[in-house]
């Protein structure tokens, strides 16, 4: 299984430290990335939408794929009861099939990562907290980081960050740097996802300069979603963000993770997802270190498709429901 290199602490790697010198530094570097082909684009993703994963190795897909999920609750009715029951489900995801793969991690409020700790004590699987206000990220820096110490002092080992879109999007490019590198910070040991929210940046030329821009600031994976705005996860989108890790590890060395999130309900969706995967960043990132799910409900058809897969028959969905 690949590691994913640490990502800095503070600094940019040294190829790259001049693009972040200052504001205008980076408005430089960020415009002057290579505007992205919206026809090119779209046929790419199209034609990997339609591969096909041959029947030896869809097995293989569907394990991988449940390996990669972030099991994820995000509900203001959200208690400790139902943590609980998510984190089991994380644990073993199908009573009947202990060979069935954990889960990479369950994600939830910060208020509730202690329980999701507790719960998960021992097993591997990873808790994630959403942080800085999700999921509008309209507050004060210091309310963010507070939300950050907050999810990491209750045992949470990665952070699901969301960016300032404002910001963004009136061109404070330094301002949302700032930003992601102060709460990579106060993340400590914890790995952390910078979740862009396309669907609020409007073009590609966005995607790509907000992808380089998070992982210019340290973050460990970009992630496209909340799961609260549509459109969230597309292919097209997740096929740029893609090239956009690929091409920082061409250019230091370093391996960093992509998390699409919000829309993924099905095996099918996921089998095109893994595609690009191998398709457009390599093998390499075929691995919950470097590629995660962010889903509420695929698990349940992973594991539908999975016994289909053993025993020729569907099996009732509510044989794999996921909440208790």
């Amino acid at each position: 299984m690949v590691e994913p290199l640490p990502a800095p602490a503070g600094e940019p790697p040294p190829e790259l430290a001049e693009a972040t010198r200052d504001e205008h530094s980076l408005r430089r570097f960020l415009r002057g990335l290579p505007g992205v082909d919206q026809v090119g684009l779209e046929q790419r993703a199209a034609g990997l939408g339609t591969r096909s994963i041959k029947k030896d190795a869809k097995a293989w897909a569907i394990d991988t794929a449940i390996g990669m999920v972030d099991l994820t609750t995000l509900e203001g009715a959200d208690t400790e009861g139902k943590v609980r029951a998510l984190a089991a489900k994380a644990r073993r995801p199908d009573a009947e099939y202990p060979d069935v793969p954990p889960v990479a991690a369950v994600c939830v409020y910060p208020d509730l990562a202690a329980a999701a700790v507790e719960a998960l004590r021992g097993s591997g699987v990873g808790v994630a907290s959403v942080a800085t206000a999700f999921p509008s990220g309209r507050s004060s820096r210091q309310v963010k980081l507070a939300d950050v110490e907050l999810a990491v002092a209750a045992g949470a080992s990665e952070v699901d960050m969301v960016i300032d879109r404002g910001a963004f999007l009136a061109g404070r490019y330094g301002e949302v740097f700032e930003e992601i590198r102060a709460v990579k910070a106060a993340c400590g040991s914890a790995h952390l996802k910078v979740i862009l929210e396309t669907g609020e940046l409007a073009t590609y030329d966005n995607v790509r300069r907000a992808s380089w821009l998070a992982l210019l600031a340290g973050g460990d994976f970009i992630k496209t979603s909340t799961g609260k705005v549509a459109p969230a996860a597309t292919l097209p989108v997740t096929t740029l963000m893609l090239q956009a890790v690929r091409d920082w590890r061409d250019r230091t060395g370093q391996l960093r993770g992509v998390k699409p999130a919000g829309g993924i309900r099905t095996t099918k969706d996921a089998m095109r997802y893994l595609v690009a995967v191998h398709e457009v960043a390599g093998p390499e990132w075929l691995t919950p270190e470097l590629f995660r799910f962010g889903a509420s409900s695929l698990l349940g058809d992973l594991l539908m498709q999975r016994r289909t897969q053993r025993t020729g028959h569907y099996s009732a969905a509510d044989y794999v429901a996921v909440d208790a």
